[in-house]
């Protein structure tokens, strides 16, 4: 799947999310999360621009619902988002998107769709090296609200995983 397909398929997703849905994106850097959320965003009928909260570690967008777009990548450890009341986030009346979301595991909800994005490439000492721009997506349910979610988008979408 290239970034194109990437995002048609994060944006179809979003256009299926409801208040409370939480999407928990991990991969390597560079495998495209952020390319993932800006498609759920569109999916949510949010119109500024989607940019990674790496710095400021949330963004919140308002669409069709509001989307709570997190980028875990700086945190030292899960706990620094206590002091953010990530509760407020997580639990709140909107979607959340989390990219790195293995950093915050213990705070994550009982309830979550995992995405895990894998870019084909081999790390050498020295850099990476690919010339594939394919990814591969794999959807992992974690209860039953993203079982009924990844049914729904299965339901228009062929995705194998």
């Amino acid at each position: 799947m290239d970034e194109g397909e990437t995002f048609q398929l994060a944006k179809m997703l979003g256009q299926q999310l409801q208040s409370g849905d939480f999407i928990a994106l991990n991969g390597d850097l560079g495998a495209g999360k952020t390319v993932f959320a800006k498609g759920v965003a569109v999916g949510l009928e949010i119109c500024e621009p989607v940019t990674s909260p790496t710095f400021t570690i949330v963004q919140e967008y308002q669409g069709r619902l509001p989307l709570f777009h997190f980028d875990t990548y700086r945190l030292s450890d899960c706990w620094d988002l206590e002091d953010m009341g990530y509760e407020e986030y997580f639990y709140g009346n909107g979607v959340c998107l989390v990219e790195w979301s293995e950093k915050v595991a213990p705070l994550l909800p009982g309830d979550y769709l995992e995405i895990i994005i894998e870019k084909p490439g081999e790390f050498t000492a020295t850099k990476l090296e690919t010339t594939d721009t394919t990814r591969r997506l794999r959807f992992v349910p974690r209860g039953e609200r993203s079982r009924q979610v990844l049914e729904e988008l299965r339901s228009i979408v062929d995705i194998r995983n």
